[in-house]
C-alpha cells in the first residue's frame, strides 16, 4: 500500500482529534446548562412537569447540575469516561420525552419573512451527535491538553 501525504498528516495529527470533539460537546453542555440556571431552574421544572417528569423540581436541578458540571470536566478533559454516563442519560431522556415525536432533523425551516426565519420543533439529530461525541471521547480519551493527560505524566500508572 502507498503511503500518501494525506496518510502522513493523518498519523501525525490523529492523537488531536479528541480536542475539538470535546471543546463542542463540553460547551454544549455546560452553555444549556447556564441558560437554565440563569433563567432559573424553576422554570425548567414547570417544563419538566408539563411533559411528566417525576419530581420535576429535583430532576431540574440534576439536569442543571450534569450539564454544567459534566461540560466543564469534557471541557476540561478530566474524568470523561465518568462525566459520560450521566450526560448520557440526560441526552437519552431528552430524546425519548422531547424530541423522538418531532422526528430526526434539528432545524426544521417553516418559513422566511420580515421577522427571519421561522423553525419548527426540532427533533433528535443534535442529541445523538451529542451522544456520538461522548461515546468518542470515552473510546479515545480526552487527548492532548486535558487533566488527565496532565495527571497522567505526573502519576504514571
Amino acid at each position: 500500500m502507498r503511503h500518501t501525504l494525506l496518510d502522513s498528516f493523518q498519523a501525525r495529527f490523529a492523537r488531536w482529534s479528541p480536542v475539538p470533539i470535546r471543546l463542542i460537546v463540553g460547551y454544549g453542555f455546560w452553555a444549556h446548562g447556564y441558560a437554565k440556571l440563569a433563567r432559573g431552574p424553576d422554570k425548567f421544572a414547570a417544563i419538566l412537569d408539563a411533559i411528566g417528569i417525576p419530581d420535576p423540581g429535583l430532576m431540574s436541578w440534576l439536569t442543571v447540575v450534569v450539564e454544567l458540571v459534566g461540560g466543564a470536566m469534557v471541557l476540561a478533559g478530566a474524568a470523561v469516561e465518568v462525566a459520560a454516563i450521566p450526560m448520557a442519560v440526560v441526552l437519552l431522556v431528552a430524546i425519548v420525552t422531547v424530541h423522538l415525536p418531532n422526528g430526526f432533523s434539528s432545524i426544521k425551516l417553516q418559513a422566511f419573512d420580515a421577522q427571519g426565519a421561522h423553525f419548527g420543533q426540532p427533533g433528535y439529530e443534535t442529541d445523538l451527535l451529542y451522544l456520538a461525541g461522548l461515546v468518542a471521547l470515552t473510546l479515545t480519551g480526552a487527548g492532548p491538553l486535558s487533566l488527565d493527560r496532565l495527571i497522567l505524566r505526573r502519576h504514571p500508572a
